[in-house]
């Protein structure tokens, strides 16, 4: 079984990429809604996130709005906050790993945000970077609803300078062409690593 690792700075098309690589028949392993599904009603990280950030949860689920203030800008915060969840995030993507292997999945994808950030790509045999130009990017983002460019300047300094994650990619997809292109070299990739 092939692990390839799924990444791309905010704005760049990775949730696209996600579904479409999907659609081709892999299996998806979403690091944000492992956090979503630990944190949310009834999740294995809302005690503890409850303890290290006492207010911060609310009918049994980590109150986003009460956490938020509470970590982003408190370098030391974030730092607790992340050994709570990173390693049950593990834990959730090692159970997927393994099920993928008994199923004799070839490919089996891992979707991170800050897949190099957190040494994710160490897990992977290889890695795909979704990418656009800063300007794209930035159109993107800021056409989200509540997204500043204050916003997207903190989100930007919290993720690897994106020609560093280029660099680093064994895989780099454009997603500025528009969704027919990054489709079908999705579809050529899948089919190249047996899938």
């Amino acid at each position: 079984m092939i692990v390839l690792g799924l990444t791309g700075s905010i704005g760049m098309g990775k949730s696209t990429a996600s579904a479409m690589l999907r659609r081709l028949g892999c299996a998806i392993h979403d690091a944000d809604a492992a956090v979503h599904k630990l944190t949310g009603p009834g999740g294995a990280a809302v005690a503890a996130v409850e303890d290290a950030f006492p207010g911060s949860t609310k009918n049994g689920a980590v109150d986003r709005a009460a956490l938020g203030p509470l970590v982003f800008g408190n370098p030391d915060a974030l730092k607790r906050l992340e050994k709570i969840l990173h390693p049950l995030v593990a834990a959730d993507r090692d159970r997927f790993l393994n099920h993928c292997r008994l199923q004799n999945r070839p490919i089996a994808v891992l979707d991170v945000p800050l897949l190099f950030e957190t040494g994710g790509d160490r897990h992977c045999d290889l890695t795909l970077v979704v990418t656009a130009p800063r300007l794209i990017q930035t159109q993107r983002v800021l056409a989200r609803p509540g997204m500043t460019p204050q916003k997207l300047a903190d989100i930007r300094a919290r993720q690897m300078a994106e020609a560093e994650k280029r660099r680093r990619a064994d895989v780099l997809v454009w997603t500025s062409l528009g969704r027919a292109p990054v489709f079908r070299q999705l579809r050529q990739l899948v089919h190249d690593l047996g899938g």
